[in-house]
């Protein structure tokens, strides 16, 4: 091998290189921590808006409006600092999101049991299959044990009168 030959590359540690996005800090462009922070101009008025995208995903997580520079004509540029509260913010946004769709997906009821001596939670998952989308009604005891689990349509309605009535029913699936 000559002085000035490479030995021959590491597949593996090519493609860790490859697949991590380069840190980048640009007055209008920054990415680091798994964010990528663009200021660019905003089309609705003579401003300036910054988007934040979560590595990976196809869309902003936040766009917001952006600070102009001290001459009034172009963007303040972007610091550590900013950078930073924009991350906390997207990440917060993108937190509620997910609390929100949660929330959508997923609904419970307490009901007394059959004979009554026990409260059972019934929870109702949906499943929002592209295809073939459906929820999933189940009785759990005071343990977290399940009862049973049967599978409905994904507009069931869950509530304190259908729960009972499942329950009544012995678990048999809602008509």
């Amino acid at each position: 091998m000559t002085e000035n030959a490479l030995p021959p590359s590491d597949d593996a540690a090519d493609e860790t290189v490859s697949d991590t996005p380069e840190t980048v800090r640009e007055p209008r462009l920054w990415r680091d921590d798994g964010w990528t922070a663009r200021v660019m101009k905003n089309e609705d008025d003579d401003g300036w808006a910054v988007a934040m995208i979560k590595d990976g995903e196809p869309e902003p997580a936040l766009i917001g409006p952006w600070t102009m520079g001290r001459d009034k004509k172009n963007p303040k540029p972007l610091d550590t600092s900013a950078f930073n509260t924009l991350v906390k913010t997207a990440s917060e946004v993108l937190r509620r999101h997910e609390q929100q769709l949660r929330a959508q997906l997923h609904k419970s009821v307490s009901v007394a049991s059959a004979d009554g001596e026990d409260e059972l939670q019934i929870t109702l998952d949906i499943v929002p299959d592209e295809d073939d989308p459906y929820a999933l009604l189940t009785a759990l005891d005071p343990f977290g044990e399940r009862l049973a689990q049967v599978r409905v349509a994904p507009n069931f309605k869950l509530s304190k009168a259908s729960a009972v009535a499942w329950v009544d029913n012995e678990f048999r699936r809602p008509g």
